[in-house]
Formats: C-alpha cells, structure tokens, sequence
C-alpha cells in the first residue's frame, strides 16, 4: 500500500502548497489552509468510484468514453429542455432545464434557494420525475414548508442523505428527470479523510455527481454556500465543473431577489431573473423595470432614469447623484451601485473637456433597488445626473439617457442601442439621450431623440 503525502490546501480557491503558511498566495485570504492526506497511486478518485458504482448498478449506458469521432459526424440535435414552470428561472438558465446539466445555486442564509428549488420541484413533479434530496432539514420541515406555499406534493420524491454513494445509487433507482441536491457543503464521499464542507469533500462530491449527470442524462441541481463577501464557498473547481452558475441575491428591498447567472454553458451569462418573497413563496416579477423606476412625482435635482443591458433584456432603473459643498478638507466620493474607479474618471473628464470642477465637492452617487451597474453606458446617465445635481436643475421625469464617455471626451455608442430605446418607449418616456452613433434610423413613435458627440454638450442640455 502506497505511502500517504501531505498536502496543504487552500478552502478558498483550492490552491494547493508542498507546506503550510498563513496566507494563500492566489486569492491572499488568511489562514485558510489546511492539511490533507493524497494516497499516491493510479486508483481513480472518491467521487469517480461513487458514480461509477452506482452506474454500474443501475445499468444505465454510459455517455462518456465514446472513442475519437469526427466533428463533422457529431449528433447536433438540441436536448430536451424542461421548463421550469417559472419564466425568470427559465430565461437565467438560457431557456429551461437541459438533460444531462449540472447547475450550482449560491446565496446567503434565508435568500431562498431551498424554497426556490423546492417550488420548481413541486411544478415539474406533474408531469416529470423528480427527486429532491436534502442533507440540512428533516423530511417533516421540507413538507411542512410544501404545505404552508401550498405546493402540490403528490408526485415529489423526497429523500434526506448526505452521502454521495446513497444518493447516486437512489437516484439511479428512481431515474427521475431532475435530481436536487441541498447542499453539497454537507454531503459526503467514502474514501476522504476529511469533514463535509471541507474542499476534498466538495469538490469529489461535485465530480461525482457531474459525472453521474453526464452519464445518465439526469439534470442535477446542487445548492451551495457562499462566504462572507458573497463568493461561493468552496474550490473553484466547483464552479468549473458545474454548467451553470447562478447567485441568488437580497436586494437592498428585502421582498426582492435577483437570480443572477455567471456562468452558463447553455445560454446567456449575466442573465438576471427578478423574484419576490412573499408568504406564499417565491412569486417572479415579470416587469422589473416598474420595480426600479418606482419614482415621486416631483423628481428632485441628480435624478434620472437610465437603461442598462442586463443579458439578453433591457432594464431601466434610477440613478441619483448628490453633489454638495464639502465641509472638510478632504473631498467625499462615494458609489453604491456602480465603479468607484468610473466615478473618478468621470470627474476628470468633466473637469477638462466641460469646464466643471467638483474638487471642492462631496460626490455621492446611488443606483435604487440595490441593482449593480457594471457596464459602461451609465457614464451618460451618471454625468447628467452629477451636472443637474450641481446646477440644482431638475431634469425632466420622462427622460433617459445612455452612452459611454471616453478619456478625450467623446460619447461613444453601446451595444443594442435601438432596443434600449424602444424599452424605454414602453415604459412611457418620451426622451432619450443617446449617443450619436446610436439614434435610430426610423423615428420612434412619441420619443424625441436628442444625440450627443461630445461630453460638453450635456452641461448645454442641462
């Protein structure tokens, strides 16, 4: 029998070490290392002799292995997708379930990833197999949360195990449609001498019932837990095995929940779906852009609404922008919701190429619902917002803008720029401030274009 070797992993990023020290080297967190013990031979892993044993018992045919083919002769007909019940999930998961896929769910504590799941158990249950399997409650509180949403449960296979052997081998007993695991940070694999939670045990458990999906075709979904500052918990291999990735977030409105995708292999990243907690459950909001634009009548100076490109959608929301005299010697900049680093540039640019100097200012800029703006056609908005917030000139309530500024003071297009337009048109706004290179070629009916080259004219239209 081969000797053991020592290891020291990192429970972050799974970085590895020949020795242990204090600080991770590849994501700089503090004492996250720890020892574990590599057997040195050529026997597979835990988590493949997992799969491998409950495949062999179950006789399904296996996918992978399939010998060298030519790309040419590879079968493309689309696999089935499997409807969610639930528009938002299906638009962030690029259309619906796929056969054979493996989706990892993250969020906090009480962001509502069991009673999501759960739900979406519940719906496909009518006409699909499903088996949902819990590691972190009782089968009593799994129903009784089912009983208070109301949910129908007659069709729900339910089982509670954490170990990754037993769940192979019932699923593949049960040969459901859709297999839910909650949550990989508890579940087990024979064989590592390790803690559930701990990164062997994690990742041999995703490997395991990644390849038990590819081979039976059985679409997995495996819940996870995030760290402190909202990552998933876990190596990173985690994320790179899975086929979707999404995050579940708490807006700073506690009755909404973004379900934001990163990661997909079938569709679209950065598609988000808009959920909101109520006491019958999870309810999706078809209409986002009413959430956000939620605006009083009289819209004070620094406000505006403006229209971000949220994977395959537009999205309107608000941005508001204080500009006030600073007390102290040490100017204020401050961003919740968009790029510190933008913010600064922003300034510079219109200090140089539109005569407004803000050193002498406190700069508070807020996107409202908690939305995150990372795209570059906020600099409009945000400039215009910053000017009228200055000049205390309130712009007026059915406008929007969009567009991105570059260092020398030009407004460069954006992408999709028409159907920005067109989604700001439904909302009921009747101008739009869009760069030059974006106008539509045809008028819109009951919206006034106004298009800017330059970043000096937006102190002109203020």
């Amino acid at each position: 029998m081969a000797k053991p070797k020592s290891v020291f992993v990192c429970a972050t990023c799974g970085a590895r070490y020949p020795r242990w020290q204090g600080q991770c080297r590849e994501c700089g967190e503090w004492n996250t290392i720890h020892e574990e013990l590599v057997k040195q031979d050529s026997s597979p892993s835990p988590g493949a002799r997992a799969a491998s044993v409950a495949l062999s018992q179950s006789g399904f045919a296996g996918a992978s292995g399939s010998g060298v083919v030519s790309l040419n002769r590879v079968d493309l007909r689309q696999r089935l997708r499997l409807s969610t019940g639930y528009s938002e999930f299906d638009r962030v998961l690029g259309g619906g379930i796929v056969q054979g896929s493996v989706v990892l769910i993250g969020g906090n504590p009480g962001a509502g990833k069991s009673t999501l799941l759960l739900q979406t158990v519940c719906t496909l249950s009518s006409a699909h197999r499903v088996l949902y399997v819990t590691g972190e409650e009782s089968l009593e509180q799994v129903a009784l949360r089912a009983s208070r949403l109301g949910l129908p449960i007659d069709n729900v296979r339910i089982a509670a195990e954490t170990s990754i052997e037993t769940i192979c081998a019932m699923a593949s007993a049960e040969r459901p449609e859709v297999l839910v695991v909650d949550s990989i940070q508890v579940t087990h694999v024979q064989g590592v001498e390790s803690a559930p939670g701990s990164v062997s045990q994690v990742r041999e458990g995703a490997a395991a019932l990644t390849q038990f999906a590819k081979r039976t075709g059985i679409a997995v979904f495996m819940v996870g837990h995030v760290t402190k500052d909202g990552t998933l918990a876990g190596p990173k291999i985690l994320e790179h095995c899975v086929d979707c990735s999404v995050i579940l977030e708490v807006a700073s409105d506690q009755r909404f929940r973004t379900l934001r995708c990163q990661k997909n292999r079938f569709g679209a990243v950065n598609e988000i779906g808009v959920f909101a907690m109520t006491d019958s459950g999870m309810r999706q909001v078809r209409n986002p852009s009413a959430i956000f634009l939620n605006r009083q009548e009289q819209v004070a100076s620094g406000s505006l609404a403006m229209v971000i490109w949220e994977g395959t959608r537009p999205l309107l929301v608000e941005l508001q922008a204080l500009v006030d005299l600073s007390q102290y010697g040490n100017p204020r900049r401050l961003s919740l919701g968009t790029d510190q680093n933008r913010l600064a540039m922003l300034l510079s640019v219109l200090h140089r190429h539109a005569s407004l100097s803000l050193a002498d200012q406190d700069v508070f800029i807020n996107v409202v619902g908690g939305v995150r703006v990372d795209e570059t056609a906020s600099d409009v908005p945000l400039c215009l917002a910053l000017i009228s917030s200055y000049k205390n000139k309130a712009l007026p309530r059915t406008m929007i803008a969009f567009g991105e500024i570059g260092l020398t003071g030009e407004v460069r297009p954006v992408p999709s720029g028409q159907e920005r337009i067109k989604e700001a048109a439904k909302q009921g706004f009747t101008t739009a401030v869009v760069p030059w290179d974006n106008a539509p070629s045809h008028p819109i009916e009951g919206m006034e274009i106004i298009r800017i080259r330059r970043v000096s004219e937006l102190s002109d239209l203020v």
